[in-house]
């Protein structure tokens, strides 16, 4: 349970930026965040963008390293880290890369993306389950959300509170799409100062952590940032969120009150 939990979170979490005309984001942008269960830090993250290469041409990389510190480091250790590699062209991830190490669990793929072969579909290659054909264009877990950034919320005044946004993704070596509801807007107390946000509830399916599908809940900034804030999870043995701690490499300037 505690790997499944652990999984949810950092695949929840991760967002980063987006391709456009104008972006939200800029490489060099990095975003630190502690996870906290009560007043019990357990672990931070830490999400990047930067320059990189692939196949000889120029992408960018995002990466998001989570990891447990202090008491649940030591009972159970986990150091969680997902790539996307994005064609900054075409805004479309090329490679992604899922690299988990939870207690004695270990797991590692990697899933190449072809959006140009097929007119009508995307092709996908995971050195783990081999060739899948799906719908293009498809997203992996960190692009998806850097595509939220930076096409959804720069047209705030068309969300409609209740509405549902849906973005095909590939996740887990499977289609997972992610569906995000407007909540409305929210401000967030941080250990920078007051925040205020655009709050979403990814729908989240019911049973085995959740009671309902709203017992998750993430805020992005309402500048032009759109940065990603905090989440919070409600599970059946309590409540546990991630916040951030500290910034660097914005675009903009984060607009916060001070404490």
């Amino acid at each position: 349970m505690k790997r499944v939990l652990y999984l949810t979170c950092i695949s929840i979490l991760i967002s980063s930026s987006v391709w456009s005309q104008t972006y939200s984001y800029q490489v060099g942008e990095k975003i630190d965040y502690s996870v906290q269960y009560g007043f019990i830090t357990g672990g931070t993250a830490l999400l990047e963008l930067r320059s990189d290469t692939f196949n000889g041409k120029e992408v960018w990389h995002s990466k998001i390293i989570g990891k447990t510190t202090g008491v649940a480091d030591a009972i159970f250790k986990v150091l969680d880290v997902y790539e996307s590699f994005v064609d900054p062209a075409t805004e479309l991830p090329v490679k992604s890369i899922r690299n988990i190490r939870e207690g004695r669990y270990r797991k590692y793929n990697v899933v190449l993306f072809d959006h140009k072969t097929r007119a009508d579909s995307a092709i996908l290659t995971s050195d783990l389950t081999g060739i899948h054909i799906t719908q293009n264009p498809i997203y992996d877990i960190l692009s998806c959300f850097y595509y939220f950034r930076n096409h959804i919320l720069p047209y705030e005044n068309k969300l409609i509170v209740g509405g549902l946004t849906i973005i095909p993704t590939w996740f887990t070596d499977q289609l997972y799409p992610i569906r995000l509801r407007y909540i409305g807007t929210d401000e967030v107390k941080t250990k920078l100062g007051k925040i205020k946000c655009y709050k979403f509830n990814p729908v989240t399916e019911t049973g085995r952590l959740f009671k309902t599908e709203e017992d998750v809940s993430f805020w992005f900034s309402a500048d032009k940032n759109f940065l990603p804030v905090k989440i919070r999870f409600d599970i059946f043995v309590g409540a546990f969120s991630i916040e951030i701690t500290s910034y660097e490499g914005l675009k903009y300037p984060l607009e916060l009150k001070k404490k």
